[in-house]
């Protein structure tokens, strides 16, 4: 039978628009995963140096053997073959019954039609595959499809959605739904009310039908409080779930031509940056757009997000913890700017800065003077797989932290006293973690108690001590260097988990 080592995945691309849109998609024998881009990097000496990312699909099949499979079409390999190994990828082509080009009855597009589908797709592969589940990747709208999937069709049939899909990883989909900025509502509510080229899949009442069970739903739309990014309780684990996050809206505009004023600058041109994520995922922020030649599906910080997911062993969340700012700076806010950079990959993994209009928003002090709640900082996966220097055993990553302030009086900064991206406090924790056969032992250092470079340090003597008892869970707290005391008061440290990942 089939290698049960890795399973199956399926990619689900994205909104084609209209007839003419669906039409060219169709044309594409991989619905675009198969496309790369290229950037130049500044090298040595400011010379300029050519980078290339191969595609998410061909990197697949480099770097951990997967296989697309083709025999006419891959649905006419699925008919022809009574087995197929489970580290393989699948294209579900939900637009191709609804191109005019390829029949004179063309289907009309419905997104719960895509969704049952893709339930059949997903059927043959694991009865043809023996694989448990498969792995489901979107860009975009085929989120909502998996969605539908996972939130509607299965629980219509009294299934449960962790029996047919194991991971699902979505890039930029509009899990809250595509809305404008302050200005726009008058097109938002014309491009609802007529479904301009099937648009209003992305309105909350239609969101709310397909993503609601029969039995769920209620007359006259989704009630007030309904929320279309939140995975109804029972349903599918959230932690399960991964949502990359574009904060890039201006290369959007150059390649589609849609201005980000209409969305806002907190989105990646299409999707805004709160409703391209699901509460309680994993997710990453990433400086890509929607789509096009700098989107965020043919990037390398897309695909090192997504093969870390899907295949990494040890899971790392850093957070902000006893944060207690000093009293009496009235009208003093703070944020934080994080970038995560893990050794041996050309791309950050994951970055929240000002200047990409997602800075982490620290709390306020307490009135009774204690520690305000955990502040999320970043979560990365990481493989023990991975290759690393032969005296450098283990699993590196870097979190860069940044603290900043802003004055504020009634509301306007107080430019006098404004140093403009400035960081009241900035360091970067080196953190060093065993790998998954060895027990994740920990070893941090901050790069200002380095003597020299970080690509030289060693990390020697006893590792960090764990502070939680409970077993398969390794967690300590890293005292802020003491510059960050007067900012952030004397108790702040970044605390580290790491579990195990499958």
């Amino acid at each position: 039978m089939a290698d049960r080592a890795k399973l199956p995945i399926v990619y689900v691309r994205g909104f084609a628009g209209g007839p003419s849109g669906i039409d060219k998609a169709v044309q594409d024998p991989f619905y675009g995963f198969n496309e790369g881009s290229t950037h130049v990097r500044v090298g040595a000496d400011d010379r300029p140096a050519y980078h290339q990312f191969e595609s998410p699909l061909l990197r697949l099949h480099l770097d951990h053997g997967y296989r697309i499979l083709v025999q006419g079409g891959q649905e006419a390999y699925l008919e022809t073959h009574d087995e197929i190994p489970s580290d393989s990828i699948w294209i579900h082509r939900f637009y191709d019954a609804s191109a005019s080009t390829w029949t004179t009855r063309p289907r009309e597009f419905r997104l719960e039609d895509a969704a049952r589908d893709l339930l059949r797709l997903v059927r043959t592969i694991r009865e043809k595959s023996g694989a448990p589940r498969v792995h489901l990747v979107a860009h975009s709208m085929g989120g909502l499809i998996c969605r539908s999937l996972i939130q509607k069709v299965l629980p219509d049939l009294g299934e449960d959605p962790a029996d047919h899909v194991d991971k699902f990883f979505t890039y930029g989909t509009p899990h809250g739904g595509i809305a404008f900025d302050v200005g726009f509502g008058l097109v938002e509510r014309l491009m609802d009310a007529t479904g301009i080229s099937g648009a209003d899949i992305f309105a909350h009442r239609r969101m709310y039908e397909y993503l609601t069970p029969d039995a769920l739903r209620e007359d006259g739309g989704p009630p007030d409080d309904w929320d279309p990014r939140t995975m109804p309780d029972g349903v599918f684990p959230p932690e399960r779930i991964f949502c990359l996050v574009g904060t890039d809206p201006a290369d959007y505009d150059v390649a589609h031509g849609l201005s980000s004023r209409a969305v806002g600058v907190r989105s990646d041109g299409l999707v805004q940056i709160d409703n391209a994520q699901v509460p309680g995922a994993q997710r990453a922020f990433v400086h890509r757009s929607h789509s096009g030649g700098y989107g965020l599906v043919n990037s390398e910080e897309g695909y090192q997000n997504l093969r870390r997911f899907l295949f990494g062993d040890l899971r790392v969340q850093a957070e902000l913890v006893g944060l207690r700012p000093p009293a009496g700076r009235g009208g003093t806010r703070w944020q934080a700017e994080v970038r995560l950079a893990v050794r041996g990959l050309p791309s950050v993994m994951h970055e929240q800065l000002a200047a990409h209009w997602c800075p982490i928003q620290l709390p306020q002090p307490r009135d009774d003077g204690t520690a305000a709640e955990p502040v999320p900082l970043a979560v990365t996966f990481l493989d023990s797989g991975a290759p690393r220097p032969a005296d450098s055993p283990t699993l590196r990553y870097a979190l860069h932290l940044r603290i900043l302030s802003l004055r504020e009086r009634d509301g306007i900064l107080r430019f006098t006293e404004h140093l403009e991206q400035t960081a009241d406090f900035a360091d970067i924790l080196v953190v060093d973690v065993g790998p998954a056969q060895t027990g994740p032992g920990v070893w941090v250092v901050w790069n200002s108690d380095l003597p020299g470079a970080i690509w030289e340090h060693r990390p020697t003597g006893t590792p960090c001590g764990d502070e939680e008892p409970s077993a398969g869970v390794w967690r300590a707290r890293v005292p802020l260097p003491g510059t960050a005391a007067p900012i952030l008061g004397p108790d702040a440290g970044v605390r580290l988990t790491v579990t195990p990942w499958s």
